[in-house]
């Protein structure tokens, strides 16, 4: 999670929603919850110091909770996009309703793309639609409206995701096959760190789709941070 101004409490830190991610986990797995007032007590702390923080529970109780610099290179990728290339249907999401800490999967395709000097990979399913990227949710512009794969398809619900959805204007959850990919005018991805960083070129076996980095559209998401 980022901390903004400093505050758990900031409407954009999102504190509560983060908190209920990690509750509706617990439940589902069956876990002892922590000491919320512990947890919180931790975040302050370390929020005091890093602006992004990452807080893993264990499943007898124990909570986990780490710091960290935001990336250097942050405002030049949300300024001017990256480069990605589609992963290898293999490297799929364990467990996508939950954030859970088994990155494997998505480290490994990230891996690979940045061997194919790319910032980042897209995870794609069985039938080659596109999921999400290995850290973020999926967001395309076309036709006037925004559109982003549906949860249907495996992904993680992101919380940024969430928002998104229910600020903006006009949102198509639908999936993203080749022939919707090829429409739009501009992608990017979002998740609660990076907020939103433009997508300019994506490599595929068939050859590079590129898109717009400087769509004025990315003005509607950005605001909203």
């Amino acid at each position: 999670m980022r901390v903004y101004g400093i505050s758990l409490d900031s409407s954009l830190t999102n504190w509560v929603a983060h908190c209920d991610r990690l509750l509706f986990s617990l439940q589902s797995f069956g876990w002892r919850e922590p000491n919320w007032n512990l947890v919180r007590q931790g975040a302050e702390i370390l929020g005091e110091r890093f602006p992004i923080l990452r807080i893993t529970l264990f499943a007898d109780g124990r909570e986990w909770i780490t710091g960290r610099l935001l990336p250097a290179d942050l405002i030049a990728k949300q300024k001017h996009g990256i480069t990605t290339t589609l992963a290898l249907s293999n490297f799929y999401r364990s467990l996508p309703s939950h954030k859970t800490g088994n990155y494997l999967s998505a480290w490994l395709a990230k891996t690979h793309a940045q061997q194919l000097n790319s910032q980042e990979a897209i995870l794609i399913d069985g039938a080659g639609n596109w999921l999400e990227t290995t850290t973020g949710n999926l967001w395309g512009w076309q036709h006037g409206s925004w559109w982003t794969p549906p949860l249907t398809g495996g992904i993680l619900p992101g919380i940024v995701r969430s928002q998104l959805i229910k600020c903006l204007p006009t949102v198509r959850e639908l999936p993203w096959d080749a022939e919707l990919v090829r429409g739009f005018e501009a992608i990017a991805y979002t998740n609660s760190v990076v907020e939103i960083i433009p997508i300019h070129t994506v490599w595929q076996p068939t050859g590079s789709l590129q898109y717009n980095p400087y769509h004025p559209s990315f003005l509607q998401i950005r605001r909203l941070f």
